[in-house]
């Protein structure tokens, strides 16, 4: 059976932490690595924000690998180019090429903040399930057809996977990906049925919705409240992370 993210942020360890407060942690987390002229502060918001994932979330550390490596392989690409087209005093040459001491410098900024933002992101994405995220931005006052609008092409998106994963299971069950023109004709099929599938899913849902009543607006309910403890670590972390930005930002200027 197939996991997505969405069942880690409904069975993960911080399940009964605040949902704001997760929120705020991980937009305070991105200010942060965005801020910081070094890369210490976003390759301590990652370590922060990582171990908490694993340790405290308990999110299977091969899977946290797995999704940070996927954005981390681009951002090293763009870091790498980065590097070697920035203008200075070059300490390597390598044809039109040039590594210099500034362009290192940029380059390893680019990466860490890539990381660091990457490890606040999946930290809101594998912490906090999407409905709660929903009702924070209903209570924000955001209209409520945009709320409502992105709910179900939330919903539908798992209706498309769903459809999907079930019909590439049938195809692979009959070895349709048994060779290189078995594969590309499986595909073919897939895309061709899965378009008419989850359409059809899709009417039957909202004959479902309509039968429950449903008049246009989904009840939400945030679940959780900011408890004390978890308040004060919150603190903490974002007091550590401000007291170290503005430590490299005077160290920059001094």
């Amino acid at each position: 059976m197939h996991r997505l993210l969405d069942d880690y942020a409904h069975e993960n360890g911080l399940r009964g932490v605040s949902p704001k407060l997760k929120l705020a942690i991980g937009a305070f987390s991105i200010i942060a690595c965005i801020a910081s002229p070094t890369p210490a502060v976003p390759l301590a918001v990652s370590a922060c924000l990582s171990a908490a994932l694993i340790a405290l979330a308990r999110i299977p550390w091969r899977l946290y690998i797995g999704l940070t490596a996927i954005p981390l392989s681009f951002a090293l690409l763009s870091a790498s180019v980065v590097a070697l087209l920035s203008p200075g005093e070059a300490l390597v040459s390598i044809g039109a090429l040039r590594l210099s001491r500034e362009g290192m410098w940029l380059g390893l900024l680019l990466l860490s903040r890539t990381i660091g933002g990457t490890s606040s992101l999946f930290f809101i994405a594998l912490t906090t399930p999407m409905t709660e995220i929903f009702a924070i931005l209903r209570s924000m006052g955001l209209p409520e057809s945009l709320v409502e609008l992105s709910m179900l092409i939330y919903r539908y998106i798992f209706v498309l996977l769903e459809e999907a994963m079930m019909v590439r299971s049938a195809q692979e069950m009959r070895m349709g990906y048994s060779s290189i023109r078995s594969s590309i004709s499986s595909s073919a099929m897939l895309a061709s049925v899965l378009f008419i599938r989850a359409w059809e899913r899709g009417e039957r849902l909202m004959v479902a919705m309509d039968s429950r009543c449903y008049s246009g607006r989904m009840p939400l309910v945030e679940s959780h409240s900011v408890r004390p403890g978890h308040l004060a670590v919150s603190v903490i972390y974002i007091l550590s992370i401000t007291a170290l930005l503005l430590a490299v930002i005077r160290g920059g200027s001094a």
